[in-house]
């Protein structure tokens, strides 16, 4: 059996491949709702073969948002539609999970096809950002909000609330967004925390923020569910939150009872320079995994079935997080499989097509 293709069980949980759809913004919703945009785009690769579909960052409150086109689930009527397409990933053999995220100073943007600037807080569609300290993204963009305690109470409230409702809605995994410089990496990383009370300063106090989040999420979602994070382990700057970092929060995050650190990089400092190829991120995980015991999963430019065989079967990640080849082909899975010379179950609608 090819390794991509070996079982992996995560509490109670048993992945049947190690394929994992990454959460991929789709800007496709109105005031947070799913709609069939979303249904068949993550249905579709459901009957793929994926063995865990990740919806794009869902929102836990409408200001926690990168565009007023992002989905939500800071209301309890975003339940219905999303409990349907979790159903249909069911039905056809895929775990479904969600990303729970809050955009922190990246909030109130346009979507990336009209130009993905920042929205004026004065605008329609436009509102305050929040985030650890008053410092935009980037010079030209209003400056976000300082969270007070009451504000970062607030946002411990709001996650809490979204993962009981992704409980309702029938999701089998929750991954917390701690990466790509949205809220919770903010705190995380000496370049956008500057505060000066118990969130901010030295290490301890800057990883506080999410140990607070966890725990309220842990609060209501069952302790057998499987709990990830998604972490951006290098953000590429000299000063700036690093790998080693990573090691040190990984550490503390599985004894807090995480069960995967989700492996990328950047997005917290303007212009910095990465060095793309494929599989850039993957020596992360790798680090992640191999110096704190953690799961991992690793992602970023992994397209080739082979590729990913070999970094399961080298033992630098246990799970691969397929993005954009995803979308260039839901049927990854059962492509790679294929390529793989290994034997899976075809949807019957689909067989006839089966090489």
């Amino acid at each position: 059996m090819p390794h991509l293709f070996s079982p992996l069980k995560i509490k109670n949980i048993e992945l049947k491949n190690r394929i994992v759809v990454s959460p991929m913004c789709e800007y496709s919703s109105e005031d947070g709702f799913a709609n069939d945009w979303h249904l068949v785009h993550l249905g579709g690769m459901a009957v793929g073969g994926a063995a865990l579909i990740i919806t794009e960052a869902t929102a836990v409150s409408p200001e926690g948002r990168i565009s007023s086109a992002d989905l939500g689930l800071y209301k309890d009527e975003h339940i219905t539609k999303l409990k349907q397409i979790t159903d249909f990933l069911h039905a056809h053999g895929a775990y479904a999970g969600t990303q729970l995220a809050h955009a922190g100073r990246k909030a109130s943007h346009l979507q990336p096809w009209l130009g993905g600037k920042q929205v004026p807080s004065n605008e329609p569609n436009g509102w305050k950002a929040y985030a650890p300290s008053a410092i935009a993204f980037v010079d030209s963009e209003e400056a976000p909000l300082a969270l007070d305690k009451a504000g970062i109470e607030k946002i411990k409230a709001d996650f809490k609330a979204a993962a009981a409702r992704a409980v309702a809605a029938g999701f089998d995994v929750i991954e917390l967004h701690g990466a790509h410089g949205y809220l919770l990496h903010e705190f995380l990383s000496p370049a956008s925390n500057k505060r000066t009370d118990e969130y901010g300063g030295p290490f301890e106090n800057r990883i506080r923020f999410l140990l607070e989040v966890i725990e309220s999420v842990q609060e209501v979602w069952p302790a057998e569910n499987p709990l990830f994070v998604r972490i951006s382990a290098t953000e590429w700057t000299e000063g700036a939150w690093t790998a080693d970092d990573s090691v040190a929060l990984a550490k503390i995050l599985k004894d807090k009872g995480i069960d995967l650190i989700d492996c990328s990089t950047g997005g917290n400092i303007a212009g910095v320079k990465i060095p793309l190829k494929p599989g850039y991120q993957v020596e992360f995980a790798e680090k992640v995994k191999k110096e704190s015991g953690i799961l991992t999963g690793a992602v970023g430019l992994i397209t080739k079935p082979h590729q990913a065989d070999e970094i399961i079967q080298e033992g630098e990640a246990d799970v691969i997080f397929i993005a954009r080849e995803m979308l260039r082909d839901p049927h990854f899975a059962l492509r790679a499989a294929h390529e793989l010379g290994h034997e899976v179950e075809w949807p019957a609608q689909y067989v006839r097509a089966k090489w």
